[in-house]
């Protein structure tokens, strides 16, 4: 069975990462930009200023992608660029930014996946409260009208948000990212409230001014996969995906079945429900409004197994375990594990409680990356790596998942948010210094997939 006919192949990005041009053509300052400016923030010192200046270079990005064969890209509008207070006067010069990508890319025969929020919120709003605001939910369905006005007429796929469990939970519960402000769980749970509405919200704006828009959004998370093939353990793996804890950014459902399903767990409300705001069961009609497909951005797993009583425990991982090392002189970074198995379960499992089209959004390694001495950048973990995780999820499309696409993280090198340039995922290595580029191994061993459709793991 393998992938189906039109299987969407394409890489993601987002536009605080890649674009920079950070002061240029009206653009207002985001989050990002005032925590890259505290010391000790960012792993190297860095920023996203410059980044990979794909706000000039997008037309070699593009080339590199047609020459790749991507049949999508997905990258991410910057609201601070279209908006630079975050609502009121739009910046034209910022939206012709995006209208220039956009015919580029279908001019190259890629179809353009628009993101309307990957993280760079407007540094003015976050200074009338950010997502703690009521009206916040309003200013993101503002924005998203503004973009789907304007872009509407060419991009027909979007996605509202990505990963609301780093930008809430990492940002203001861990605050290892912007605006790095630790709150209470009373504060964060609203705020989170106030994302998916304005989710909703957004989502209403793309279907009345975007005509036969295709729409989803992507949540992150771990997931999990069974000690053994036993149906005790698959059932505990599934119990493990799906629960709620005290950790309850990282609940996938948390987020996940008030926009799929209309409510939030009922775990979720015996423990945090007084928490939500007043209005909150009334706000699910909102927030529950119809998709056409779901993303999830996966790198990794856990080992669940049944504990004997109907439950789950995690097992732990072996000593040595396989795992993603990137280190260059700051300590280990991105030293993720190797778990090919989550690319094969997690489908599996978010297809049977949705019911949508499932498509990943992100996933990919770090890799120790160089240009060799002849002038060309050998990355086999990377190609050994997608191998595992594509046959993996293959094997979830001939199980029945309807898989509907695969977004490689990332197209090129790019800023890491708090690790800065220290992790390079892409399949195009980027010089920082000359902006050079350079396609990886993995780049052309993409290619390959894609013409065979996944035919030839």
């Amino acid at each position: 069975m393998g992938f189906k006919k039109g299987f969407i192949w394409g890489g993601a990005s987002a536009s605080y990462q890649i674009e920079g041009a950070a002061y240029e053509d009206g653009r207002g300052m985001s989050v990002w930009d005032m925590f890259c400016k505290q010391p000790g923030r960012i792993t190297d010192g860095s920023s996203g200023d410059v980044a990979c200046d794909h706000y000039h270079r997008y037309q070699e990005d593009v080339d590199i992608m047609r020459e790749l064969e991507f049949k999508a890209y997905r990258f991410s509008v910057a609201w601070p660029r279209v908006l630079p207070e975050g609502g009121g006067k739009i910046n034209e010069k910022g939206l012709d930014f995006y209208d220039r990508l956009v015919d580029a890319l279908l001019k190259a025969n890629i179809t353009p996946y628009a993101t309307l929020f990957h993280w760079d919120y407007p540094y003015a709003l976050f200074r009338r409260g950010a997502w703690l605001n009521p009206d916040s939910p309003k200013w993101f369905a503002d924005y998203a009208e503004v973009v789907a006005k304007r872009l509407g007429d060419r991009v027909k796929n979007f996605f509202t948000l990505n990963e609301p469990q780093c930008f809430i939970g990492i940002s203001y519960d861990s605050t290892e990212h912007a605006p790095g402000i630790s709150f209470p769980v009373w504060d964060t749970i609203t705020m989170m409230h106030h994302v998916m509405m304005g989710h909703g919200l957004a989502v209403k704006a793309l279907r009345g001014n975007v005509k036969d828009a295709q729409i989803g959004f992507a949540p992150c998370n771990g997931t999990f996969y069974p000690a053994t093939n036993s149906p005790g353990d698959i059932d505990a793996a599934r119990q493990a995906c799906f629960d709620t804890t005290e950790s309850w950014t990282w609940c996938l459902t948390s987020v996940s079945d008030p926009v799929m399903l209309g409510t939030y767990p009922e775990k979720f409300i015996k423990m945090f429900g007084k928490y939500l705001p007043a209005s909150w069961e009334k706000d699910l009609e909102t927030i529950h409004q119809p998709l056409d497909f779901y993303g999830q951005n996966i790198y990794n797993g856990s080992c669940a197994a049944s504990d004997g009583n109907g439950g789950y425990k995690i097992i732990p991982r072996a000593p040595g375990y396989a795992c993603t090392n990137a280190v260059n002189g700051l300590g280990n970074l991105s030293k993720w594990p190797v778990t090919p198995e989550c690319l094969y379960w997690g489908p599996k499992f978010l297809y049977e409680r949705y019911g949508k089209p499932i498509y990943i959004t992100e996933n990919g390694c770090s890799c120790h990356d160089v240009i060799s001495l002849d002038g060309k950048v050998h990355d086999p973990n990377r190609i050994d790596f997608l191998n595992r995780y594509l046959l993996a999820l293959r094997r979830a499309a001939d199980d029945g998942v309807d898989v509907g696409g695969y977004f490689h993280w990332c197209v090129t090198d790019n800023f890491e948010w708090a690790k800065g340039y220290t992790d390079r995922f892409g399949l195009i290595y980027c010089d920082f210094t000359t902006q050079q580029r350079v396609i990886k191994d993995s780049g052309y061993w993409y290619r390959e997939v894609i013409r065979a459709n996944g035919e030839n793991l």
